[in-house]
């Protein structure tokens, strides 16, 4: 795994989103014209939402070479198609249905009116699948190595559907049903840490006071098993993008890049 996060402060955020929708096409791209191929995890949340809505307002998209682009989902809310709460249909309203993605490369997890009907364990199995089917050789796993990652993280330090203290935080399968889950819907679906920890970039997105305190334990040292945000590292790097109210209990002698 990558050495101690950095950590990206920006004033409020709209300028958190703006930045973070910049950091990726300019990763996509380089990636893209490296390897001709890239591949992203997409969050949903308030600021991963806003992230691709400053991604699609930006001129700077048309850079990104859509066709030739994976697009994955870390978690996602078992309900059915079409619900305005699956991440799905919000990254899909907030951009992709204003790019022009290959169909087949976009990779949403199963739904609860899905192949799989209401079975979660089915419908991660099915998604575990995929994923095994789209990795190479040089992956070394049963996941793709994304390329980039992002993540939001709740007040709990949860992050993806892996919240404090629950059995996923155990599992070594790439994808877990997860029910139970303390804030509603309680059943998701939700890559797993050893899934997250195969990307080569883990950005943590988060704004606001009230993750201020998740962030700072997920900074602190602190084990995955009570602190999931404590987990969530990348093979390359990690980065926490936030704003100043995100930030504003990081621990002592925590590096930082500010940004007006």
């Amino acid at each position: 795994m990558s050495a101690t996060p950095g950590v990206l402060i920006h004033s409020d955020q709209s300028l958190l989103a703006k930045a973070a929708a910049a950091r990726l096409v300019t990763r996509l791209v380089d990636v893209q014209a490296a390897r001709g191929t890239a591949s992203v995890v997409l969050t949903g949340g308030g600021v991963g939402t806003a992230v691709l809505a400053e991604l699609a307002a930006s001129g700077a998209r048309e850079a990104i070479d859509w066709r030739n682009l994976d697009i994955w989902w870390g978690d996602e809310r078992f309900l059915p198609s079409g619900h305005a709460e699956r991440n799905e249909t919000g990254a899909r309203n907030a951009l992709l249905d204003k790019v022009d993605a290959d169909p087949a490369r976009v990779h949403p997890m199963p739904a609860a009116d899905g192949p799989d009907g209401d079975d979660p364990e089915a419908a991660a199995r099915r998604y575990a699948e995929e994923l095994r089917a789209a990795s190479r050789p040089e992956d070394h796993g049963p996941v793709p190595s994304f390329d980039v990652l992002m993540l939001g993280i709740g007040p709990d330090a949860h992050v993806a559907s892996l919240f404090p203290e629950m059995p996923a935080l155990y599992d070594e399968r790439p994808v877990v049903a997860v029910r139970g889950a303390p804030k509603p819907p309680p059943t998701r679906l939700s890559l797993t840490l050893p899934s997250i920890r195969a990307a080569r970039e883990v950005w943590v997105l988060a704004a606001g006071e009230s993750k201020a305190t998740a962030v700072r334990m997920a900074l602190s040292g602190a084990g995955p098993v009570q602190v999931p945000a404590a987990g969530a590292r990348g093979r390359q790097r990690t980065l926490f993008l936030l704003d100043r109210a995100a930030a504003s209990r990081l621990p002592p002698g925590m590096d930082r890049i500010g940004s007006p």
